[in-house]
C-alpha cells in the first residue's frame, strides 16, 4: 500500500509544478505581447512622422529637379 501512495503522491506534485509553470509562461506570454503591441506602435508613430518629413522635402526635390532641367511640366 506504500507503494502506490507514494506514486500518486509524486505525481500529485508534478502536475502541481507543470500548473505553476504554465501559469508563469502565460504571464512571461502576456508582459511580451504588451511589449510587442507597445514597440508596433512606436514603430508606426515613426513611419507616420517620416512620413510627414518626407513630404516637403520630396516636393522640394521635385522643384528642384525641374528647375534644373528648365521643364515645366511634371
Amino acid at each position: 500500500m506504500w507503494w502506490p501512495m507514494l506514486h500518486l503522491a509524486l505525481a500529485f506534485c508534478g502536475v502541481a509544478v507543470l500548473g505553476v509553470l504554465a501559469v508563469r509562461v502565460g504571464l512571461e506570454v502576456r508582459r511580451f505581447s504588451r511589449a510587442v503591441a507597445d514597440s508596433a506602435e512606436q514603430v508606426g508613430r515613426a513611419c507616420d512622422n517620416l512620413e510627414r518629413a518626407a513630404g516637403p522635402l520630396a516636393a522640394r526635390g521635385h522643384a528642384l529637379h525641374r528647375e534644373a532641367t528648365g521643364r515645366t511640366h511634371g
